[in-house]
């Protein structure tokens, strides 16, 4: 009868025992001593040939090395940047790094190899790879300070012994990933391209010029190309030769000094230098103090770089309902474009032309942002984007807003409204206008008037009270636990009412205001907002500042005088009407003067004149375009011109444009 698994295992273990004990105990002659395989049984054989994987496991761990001593590495790669100015504090803007790489100098990364405590090794390394260091009587190594903004560099202080691998591996040093800055001692390195590399890559012919280049020069070739063709060129040169020749038989007696081939190649050098000037004045809005004139600028340059882009063209229909146009504006504005291109207005239906139209649609646009759209977007009859009381607007919480993307929306009309020098929304609580612009919702100032929502701020309102009766706290703490906050305490009431008002203002409206953040991106504006924050309450002001006073209007009135070109009125119908015009402007409402100043120019916003004339008609005029004010000479008594200016500026509110 065959045996059974275990009983076999069991027979082998004993044999294997015995096989142990009848051999010699020394280790030594234990490890070296292996049986023949002839004189095996075949149970050892079978055993063998099972246990074979661990006992390959158990020669392995007998004769495992022993641990060898970590040999240091001697190798260290880094990025360094080798820098032309001897005095150069900042990193180098993008367009002077180009300039630097095309002499030698720039951005490289260098593998240093070599004894760790020996600074030739660093010496000898960077002068490899930059010959024209050798010129600068030595060097420094400087690295960047403060945050990821920051163009700050800091010097890292040499060593008595000098600069060294094993000074750049220190942890002490603080260096880690970021690049090394390499500054000349003494002076400045030349910025010439004699000693740049050698050309490499294909010869390619200019698609303007047609002169074949080094695939690695073409580049710079681009930028001193003056787009003539090189059998002009070779014309040209003719011509020159021709008229040197003829110049020299003229006279004799005047040296004529025919341009070296030294002088003609700096040619292109000074050309690129102008071009990187050109281009470094488009970040002039970053050093102008006044925030006026610093947006003016930037405005210019965006607008200026897109002008040769792809035109928008806004059309509005003024014979449709005001829901069709408030439509057709939504529908431009949903469309993904390059916003800084130039811009095209048209009121199909109506003859006029001209910059006041474009006024018109930004004053438009502005208007349903500030006060709302006829359109039922949220079930609510009429849509308002922004809710709340003046100078504390915040967006509204509609679901069915947020899902239509309006904010983003209204994000790109505010910011191609600011790029256009147009009106601006007034009112935008403080404390939504920080968290707009990346700051913490934590560090946001809320204020109770922030909160929209009347039922919200009555109930957080109640927080302010010492004590609180049970149905007060079962109130308070049935709004707080649906926002996931505890319920109210006597230690936590002030806590929670601090909780409470900042998610009812910002936590409730952190997806719109995300919105809003995007479509100012859209529209590039946001480098100008974000690097220059006092020019943000240029485009956000509140609702104080835009208020009107007749100082404000008269002091921008040209008045007609008696010399004009215009229609000969004699001088009493001139001073009677000019002076009912005054006595308007002096009793009307802020109200009424905005309304005035939209029919006069087309917008709420001052121009630096405005014009009066006088002229035939029944109902006071206006030429949006040239911000000029018409007035009928007929009007005999000032309720007659008061009654007739307040029609025209309601019944159209836009004059003729």
């Amino acid at each position: 009868m065959s045996k059974s698994c275990p009983e076999l295992l069991r027979e082998a273990a004993n044999l294997i025992e015995e096989a142990l004990s009848r051999s010699p105990t020394a280790p030594a002659a234990q490890s070296q001593q292996i049986p023949a395989a002839q004189s095996r049984t075949p149970v050892q054989a079978e055993v063998a040939r099972l246990f074979a994987p661990y006992n390959i496991g158990a020669r392995r761990n007998m004769t495992r090395r022993p641990a060898q001593v970590q040999v240091s590495r001697r190798s260290y790669t880094h990025t360094v940047c080798c820098l032309a100015d001897h005095n150069a504090d900042k990193i180098p803007s993008v367009l002077v790094k180009a300039e630097l790489l095309t002499s030698g100098l720039g951005e490289q990364k260098v593998t240093f190899s070599g004894n760790d405590h020996d600074p030739m090794v660093i010496t000898n390394k960077l002068i490899e790879v930059f010959p024209k260091l050798q010129q600068g009587g030595g060097f420094e190594l400087l690295k960047l300070v403060g945050s990821t903004r920051s163009r700050n560099l800091a010097l890292l202080q040499c060593p008595s012994t000098g600069y060294t691998l094993a000074y750049l591996k220190d942890p002490s040093t603080m260096i880690g990933q970021a690049t090394i800055y390499i500054r000349p001692l003494q002076q400045d390195l030349p910025l010439d391209c004699e000693s740049s590399r050698p050309a490499s890559g294909p010869v390619i012919p200019c698609i303007t010029c047609q002169m074949e280049v080094p695939f690695s020069e073409m580049k710079l070739h681009r930028l001193s190309c003056n787009g003539t063709p090189m059998e002009e060129r070779e014309q040209e040169g003719g011509q020159r030769e021709e008229n040197d020749s003829e110049t020299a038989l003229v006279s004799d007696s005047v040296p004529v000094r025919s341009e070296t081939s030294a002088e003609s190649a700096v040619v292109p050098a000074v050309i690129v230098n102008e071009e990187l000037d050109r281009k470094e004045t488009d970040s002039e809005w970053k050093i102008i103090e006044e925030p006026t004139q610093a947006a003016k600028v930037f405005k210019e340059n965006l607008l200026r770089e897109h002008a040769t882009g792809k035109p928008l063209r806004m059309k509005m229909d003024v014979r449709e309902s005001e829901e069709d146009r408030e439509r057709e504006l939504l529908l431009f504005y949903k469309q993904q474009q390059e916003w800084a291109c130039p811009l095209h207005c048209t009121l199909v239906g109506d003859l006029a032309i001209g910059e006041g139209v474009m006024r018109y649609f930004m004053t438009t646009i502005i208007s349903k942002l500030q006060f709302g759209f006829s359109l039922d977007l949220g079930g609510m009859g009429r849509t308002l984007l922004f809710e709340g009381e003046p100078d504390h607007l915040v967006p509204a919480a509609s679901e069915a807003l947020i899902e239509s993307n309006l904010f983003r929306v209204a994000g790109r009309m505010l910011a191609h409204t600011f790029l256009h020098d147009g009106p601006h929304v007034t009112g935008l609580s403080p404390a939504v206008i920080h968290v707009l612009f990346n700051g913490d919702p934590e560090m946001a100032t809320v204020v109770i008037e922030d909160c929209p929502d009347l039922h919200i701020r009555s109930i957080i309102e109640l927080l302010e009270h010492e004590e609180l009766t049970p149905e007060q706290k079962a109130t308070v703490s049935d709004l707080s636990m649906s926002w996931d906050l505890p319920a109210v305490t006597k230690t936590n009431r002030r806590w929670l009412h601090n909780k409470l008002l900042l998610h009812a203002v910002v936590g409730r409206t952190m997806r719109q205001i995300k919105q809003l953040r995007k479509g100012l991106k859209d529209v590039m504006v946001w480098p100008l907002l974000t690097s220059r924050p006092d020019v943000v309450p240029l485009l956000f002001p509140k609702m104080a500042e835009m208020q009107f006073t007749p100082q404000m209007l008269l002091e921008k009135i040209t008045w007609p005088v008696e010399d004009s070109d215009d229609e000969d009125f004699d001088l009493d119908t001139t001073c009677r009407i000019t002076g009912f015009l005054r006595m308007f402007i002096e009793t009307a409402s802020s109200g009424t003067l905005a309304q005035l100043l939209t029919f006069w120019v087309g917008w709420e916003m001052l121009p630096p004149e405005l014009t009066v004339v006088i002229s035939e008609g029944t109902l006071p005029t206006s030429s949006t375009c040239f911000e000029t004010l018409k007035l009928p000479a007929h009007f005999k008594i000032y309720m007659d011109f008061e009654k007739a200016l307040v029609a025209a500026i309601k019944s159209t509110g836009f004059g003729l444009v």
